[in-house]
């Protein structure tokens, strides 16, 4: 079985991450050729203070524009 791992920053609605896990798993059966029952998606959303770039948070990142 297929897992698609997304991670993301918060701030997303649950219709928006239901379409997102639609359609990966309908890009995937269509690369594929696998069945749909067979993907499993997660959607992992981690903050903006325990994810950084270049050694700065994506929090601090934006409290500098």
């Amino acid at each position: 079985m297929p897992l698609i791992h997304v991670q993301q920053t918060p701030g997303k609605t649950a219709e928006q991450k239901a379409e997102l896990v639609r359609e990966l798993t309908d890009a995937y059966v269509k690369a594929t050729g696998s069945k749909p029952e067979s993907v499993w998606v997660t959607v992992q959303e981690i903050a903006t203070d325990s994810w950084s770039i270049g050694g700065d948070t994506l929090a601090a990142r934006a409290a500098k524009r």
